[in-house]
C-alpha cells in the first residue's frame, strides 16, 4: 500500500465514518491485512459505572471496525467491505483505559475475508480484554 493509500484509509477511518469520529478511533497501523486502532477512554463510552467499564457495544464495534479494515487493505480504497457475522467473547472488561484492537486476516477469498481480532487496554497489553472473529463480504472494483 502506498502512501496516499495509507493517508486515505486513515482520513477515512479517523474522520470519514461519523461513528468512527464520535468515538474517537485512531489508526496505529494499516497494511498486509493488519489493522492496529486505538480508542481513548472517554467516561461517556461506559456501559457499568460501577466499575467505570467500557460498553461492550463499543468493544464490538471497534473490533467490526478493525476487522473490516484488516480486509479492506488487502485490495482497493474502491472495494466496498460489509459485515457478514461477527461474534465477539467479552473477556474481562474494559476498565477506565485506552484500548487497542488489533485484526488478522486468517482467510481471504475474492469475495469472503475472516478476521481475528484481539483487544488489550494500554496499560496491561498481556491481558486480552475481547477477542472477536468475524466474516466480511468483498465488492470489488
Amino acid at each position: 500500500m502506498n502512501g496516499s493509500d495509507q493517508e486515505a484509509f486513515r482520513e477515512l477511518i479517523e474522520e470519514g465514518i461519523p461513528f468512527n469520529k464520535f468515538l474517537g478511533i485512531k489508526l496505529l497501523q494499516l497494511g498486509g491485512g493488519e489493522c492496529k486502532l486505538l480508542l481513548p477512554y472517554r467516561e461517556e463510552l461506559v456501559g457499568d459505572a460501577r466499575r467505570c467499564a467500557m460498553h461492550g457495544g463499543v468493544l464490538s464495534t471497534l473490533i467490526d471496525t478493525c476487522g473490516g479494515f484488516a480486509v479492506w487493505c488487502m485490495g482497493s480504497l474502491r472495494d466496498r467491505i460489509a459485515t457478514i457475522d461477527l461474534r465477539v467473547d467479552y473477556l474481562k472488561p474494559a476498565v477506565a483505559s485506552d484500548i487497542i484492537a488489533e485484526s488478522r486476516v486468517k482467510l481471504l477469498g475474492n469475495r469472503v475475508g475472516n478476521v481475528y481480532t484481539a483487544v488489550w487496554s494500554v496499560t496491561d497489553p498481556q491481558v486480552i480484554l475481547a477477542e472477536g472473529r468475524s466474516v466480511y463480504n468483498i465488492r470489488r472494483y
